[in-house]
């Protein structure tokens, strides 16, 4: 007997404009619109979820700016992969989650955390973005 794994995708539009609103406030804003899109999916039985690439802020991968480095965080440590740990155990669905990862000053990555459903954190993709040459 086949067994059916149902996978989802989100793609969604950024809120608010780089040039209006701070980045933080950007993040805030595109991690709580996923948190309630994260939930629609589990309700629809979703088993393996993908967000789009760097799906907390406006995507900026054409640059080469320093700003965006205050969207980095630490993969698995930061913020963004705890929070989406609980969200993988509450509603038992694996995530793919794009975030803009520092490994150290200066070198950053645009970094895929996958985690289980039950909120384990099992690894990271990384393709590499930028090296601040200072």
């Amino acid at each position: 007997m086949p067994r059916v794994v149902r996978c989802g995708l989100i793609q969604a539009k950024c809120e608010g404009s780089a040039e209006k609103s701070s980045l933080a406030n950007i993040k805030k804003k595109m991690v709580a619109k996923h948190e309630g899109l994260i939930r629609e999916a589990a309700k629809k039985k979703v088993q393996i979820l993908g967000l789009q690439e760097l799906f907390y802020g406006p995507y900026f991968c054409a640059e080469q700016e320093t700003r965006w480095y205050g969207l980095t965080e630490k993969v698995p440590e930061g913020p963004t992969v705890a929070l989406m740990q609980k969200l993988a155990k509450k509603h038992g669905i694996v995530l793919i989650v794009p975030v803009y990862e520092v490994e150290m000053t200066g070198v950053y990555y645009n970094t895929a955390a996958v985690i289980d459903a039950d909120g384990r954190y099992l690894g990271k993709y990384r393709k590499h973005h930028s090296v601040r040459q200072d």
